[in-house]
């Protein structure tokens, strides 16, 4: 028997990591492109996941926006059925009239497609073929946008998304890992042109700003950048932790917050509190800035008689009688 090349096993063991513990007998959907990344995570599931007591399936979003894509698509639901993956499915999405830059539209699209498509088939977990390199360039670009520490944690693990357990089996492992496998599967994946269009701001830092900061600092770059994400999410984790317990004890019985309470708070736990409040109120999180949490946080550590917070969602929030409280 040919040994195992390290790439395809290095992959498969990463899936079996992240599997670990799922219900036996639930259904786990790869969200497959047919790029390098999701078709090695697809390909390592298929062998991993029938191990494990799961049934592994694959879903492949067309979203309309280059000539052929269906037929793309069509190519990877066959890929995956003979492969022996079910469910299989292959569901198109309309991504022109949705808010945002052309990124953003898209991936909304996708994600909504891949969550109704997990919830029809009762999958367990929906996973998604991100590798180490799309960590390092996530905080890369959390960097320039001068993103606090829940930006610079990068994607995590294990996540809910719209009550849908959403997997990254290869955080850890590297895009050229991914490639490997490929070739020494035979797989032949698509490399998506809009993955190497300048015009968008991560193919930017995936071709011209990551190689350079590789080049100047060395291949460990990208690992310490991923490792930066990884220490950065345990620190958030434990600050939210602080947060929710403050926030419970900062709630007075006339309603809102006591201000007395919060200023009592080191700064990293208090903007937390407040934020999370703000959402309480009904405030949109994607709409929710530092801006916003700002503001309400002046209104306890800088009072002097200012009026009141303007929130998102036409929400009002004043200073009264040592409280804060939602007037919207």
């Amino acid at each position: 028997m040919a040994a195992l090349a390290p790439p395809v096993a290095a992959v498969r063991v990463a899936v079996r990591r992240s599997l670990a513990g799922l219900p036996a007998g639930g259904t786990v959907l790869v969200a497959c492109s047919g790029g390098a990344d999701s078709l090695a995570l697809a390909a390592a599931t298929a062998f991993v996941a029938p191990r494990l007591g799961l049934r592994p399936g694959l879903v492949t979003v067309d979203h309309g926006l280059q000539p052929g894509s269906a037929e793309r698509a069509a190519e990877v639901a066959k890929w995956a059925a003979d492969t022996g993956l079910d469910p299989v499915a292959a569901v198109p999405v309309t991504v022109a009239g949705r808010p945002g830059g052309p990124e953003a539209a898209a991936r909304e699209a996708r994600y909504q497609a891949l969550v109704a498509t997990a919830r029809e088939h009762r999958a367990v977990a929906l996973l998604t073929g991100h590798t180490r390199d799309d960590q390092a360039e996530t905080v890369l670009l959390a960097l320039a946008r001068g993103a606090g520490p829940r930006g610079l944690a990068g994607m995590p693990e294990r996540r809910e998304l719209a009550g849908v357990p959403l997997l990254r089996p290869l955080l850890a492992v590297s895009r050229e890992q991914t490639r490997a496998a490929c070739v020494a599967l035979g797989l032949a994946p698509w490399d998506d042109p809009h993955n190497a269009d300048p015009a968008y701001a991560r193919a930017r830092v995936r071709h011209d700003l990551l190689p350079q900061l590789v080049r100047v600092l060395g291949p460990g770059v990208v690992e310490n950048l991923a490792r930066t994400a990884r220490l950065v999410a345990a620190d958030t984790v434990a600050l939210d932790e602080l947060a929710a317990t403050a926030l419970a004890a900062a709630r007075v019985a006339e309603g809102g917050l006591s201000v007395a309470a919060l200023a009592e708070l080191p700064p990293a736990v208090r903007t937390r509190v407040l934020h999370a409040w703000a959402r309480e109120l009904g405030a949109p999180p994607a709409a929710l800035s530092h801006r916003h949490v700002g503001a309400l946080d002046a209104l306890v550590i800088d009072w002097h008689g200012q009026g009141a917070v303007h929130l998102p969602g036409g929400l009002e929030v004043v200073r009264r009688a040592g409280r804060l409280v939602g007037a919207g």
